[in-house]
């Protein structure tokens, strides 16, 4: 991924085809080793092909991927004593509290440029 920025970079800096050398020295102002394979890829798939149409061409196939939603809750029969549900619902409520605020205090051990 950070290639790719890397490469996307280049070609908004105006360089309509970054070459491999020009994409070392975007990820080595950065600190950023490049791995040399990865880049010779990248170029390799990319190359006599203009950005804002891969672009255009990536954002048509996500378009039909289903985003959000998950799984559909389905309600139960309703009953005239409904006495044990509505402490299963404080329960899963309370859990879900703990649940964000432990991911909220964590920062996964990683920062975004390592």
């Amino acid at each position: 991924m950070k290639i790719v920025a890397a490469y996307l970079l280049a070609v908004l800096g105006g360089n309509t085809s970054p070459s491999a050398d020009d994409l070392k020295g975007i990820l080595g102002s950065v600190g950023v080793e490049a791995d040399d394979d990865r880049i010779e890829l990248l170029l390799s798939q990319l190359k006599d092909k203009d950005i804002t149409e891969v672009i255009a061409a990536g954002r048509e196939k996500l378009a039909s991927v289903p985003a959000g939603g998950g799984a559909v809750a389905v309600a139960g029969p309703a009953s005239a004593v409904s006495g044990g549900a509505a402490p299963a619902a404080a329960e899963t409520k309370k859990e879900e509290k703990v649940e964000e605020k432990e991911e909220s205090d964590e920062d996964m051990g990683f920062s975004l440029f390592d």
